[in-house]
């Protein structure tokens, strides 16, 4: 069978109709426009830095407008019966679709027999299993509690500082025994037993064999992406070679996944319901952690876009800012803006712009209409140019 050649311009407009892109924003996005969107993308990847806005926010504004933000707090963490989404590390740590539960728990049993999750987390599942169990028990006694609950003091504190405490409920998170309830002001997360937070009809669905669990989540990855190489499918919920390479296989068999190259690549996959599109119409600032944008080399194969998040680079070597946003404009990234949030005085602060250098002419109207957009969505009275004009490069 002769294997279809797809130009790089058509493969970018595929990837981008598969994330959401392309279409008219709503009017008035709600939650129902909300919940589609998630369905498309399948996963909000979750961070702790809050310098602009918490990045699980960012994607559905960015493919949707000014949605109101709480009503994916009630998605996420609201009543049992308004939930819809809960929290596990799949490309990492992220908010899911409820469907998405069963085709993980074997991630969580890999977990619960110490094979998976990071090392120092991992004795928990063997010889310091009596620690963590006693956690879970505290918790079924108590009710949800978060890992500050249960500290005598506050010897250690932060994102990589874990106490011994936080890592045994981190372990028990892994391997399923519990789940987020909540999350408190900082964002610290609320653990509570995961039956008592997920719907029992969640509960009640048949795990999958691995086998099938893998092909599932390899088709989700394929429809989010429109079109990826073997790597990109598999990075996406981040499974193994040795675990997508049959689920692969499986779908080419049956003719969702269909082979074709890709102009600068030798071979990718076509899902087979992808949308072609002519054209692309979109405005939008990505999050360093949207799905279209986070597999970093498939971003400057597509889009021609050399894009690193820079917050752990020291100041003086960064070269575009501390928490920059790639804008998109058309089927392009035509620009990179560095942004932060002055709540204090309801100010959306640009810090630096970079036009590149084949951007569209009018990118900046565009750009200053997308973040007067973006501040009114924030809650903020304007914004604020910190820097001169944008600069080509």
């Amino acid at each position: 069978m002769e294997i279809e050649r797809i130009g790089l311009s058509l493969a970018r407009r595929i990837a981008l109709a598969a994330q959401g892109f392309g279409r008219s924003r709503p009017e008035a996005p709600d939650i129902g426009h909300l919940r589609r969107t998630i369905e498309r993308v399948q996963l909000h990847q979750i961070d702790s830095v809050n310098v602009l806005s918490r990045a699980h926010y960012l994607p559905a504004f960015s493919r949707l407008g000014a949605y109101d933000r709480a009503d994916l707090d009630s998605l996420s963490w609201g009543p049992k019966r308004q939930r819809k989404l809960f929290e596990y590390w799949a490309h990492e740590a992220s908010l899911l679709p409820f469907a998405v539960h069963p085709l993980l728990r074997w991630r969580m049993a890999s977990a619960d027999r110490g094979e998976s999750g990071w090392g120092r987390m991992r004795v928990y599942a063997t010889e310091r299993r009596t620690e963590a169990m006693a956690l879970l028990e505290r918790l079924r006694e108590e009710g949800p509690l978060a890992a500050s609950d249960f500290e005598t003091h506050k010897g250690q504190s932060g994102w990589w500082e874990w106490s011994d405490t936080k890592r045994a409920l981190e372990w028990l998170f892994w391997a399923g025994h519990i789940t987020t309830a909540s999350r408190r002001r900082g964002f610290e997360r609320v653990y509570d037993l995961t039956e008592r937070v997920l719907p029992e009809a969640v509960l009640a669905v048949p795990t999958p064999s691995d086998a099938d669990a893998h092909r599932a989540l390899i088709e989700r990855a394929a429809r989010a992406h429109g079109i990826a190489t073997d790597r990109e499918l598999r990075d996406y919920f981040r499974q193994s070679p040795e675990q997508a390479r049959p689920a692969i296989a499986a779908l080419a068999e049956e003719g969702v996944l269909v082979p074709v190259s890709i102009e600068g690549k030798r071979h990718a996959w076509l899902h087979r319901e992808a949308r072609r599109p002519r054209r692309i119409e979109a405005r939008a600032l990505l999050a360093p952690f949207d799905p279209l944008i986070w597999e970093r080399d498939r971003t400057e194969r597509l889009f021609g876009f050399h894009y690193r998040i820079e917050i752990y680079v020291p100041a003086e070597k960064r070269r575009h800012g501390y928490y920059v946003l790639p804008f998109l404009l058309g089927d392009r990234l035509a620009a990179r803006v560095d942004l932060k949030t002055d709540r204090a005085a309801s100010r959306l602060i640009v810090q630096s712009v970079h036009l590149e250098a084949d951007a569209p002419l009018h990118t900046r109207e565009a750009l200053s209409a997308e973040l007067e957009e973006m501040a009114r969505w924030l809650g903020l009275d304007g914004v604020h140019l910190a820097v001169s004009p944008a600069l080509r490069t």
